[in-house]
């Protein structure tokens, strides 16, 4: 019977530690909230900062890969071109 009673006084007596510990360290000042407050707002200019620029940087790459493929398919075009050239010339050769 002496174990029953016990238990739950050893209990409330890790509660109202437990109350206690939490409730002096959990008190913030005004002071403190708005240190807190400027730190996340600071934080949240130099993510969106990063943001754009990311998004430049990948328009810029986007601009470049467009221009590579333009570049290689006017190579292909060419290429192709004078491939056609060289059939003529090898098939005006074979007739005469």
């Amino acid at each position: 019977m002496k174990e029953k009673i016990k238990h739950p006084v050893r209990m409330l007596m890790l509660a109202a530690i437990a109350g206690a510990f939490i409730g002096l360290t959990g008190c913030a000042t005004t002071g403190q909230l708005e240190e807190h407050q400027a730190k996340v707002a600071a934080d949240i200019a130099s993510a969106k900062a990063d943001a754009a620029a990311a998004k430049a940087e990948a328009a810029a790459a986007s601009a470049k890969a467009n221009d590579a493929v333009r570049i290689a398919d006017e190579a292909n075009r060419r290429s192709m071109d004078t491939e056609s050239k060289i059939d003529r010339m090898f098939k005006k050769a074979m007739h005469k």
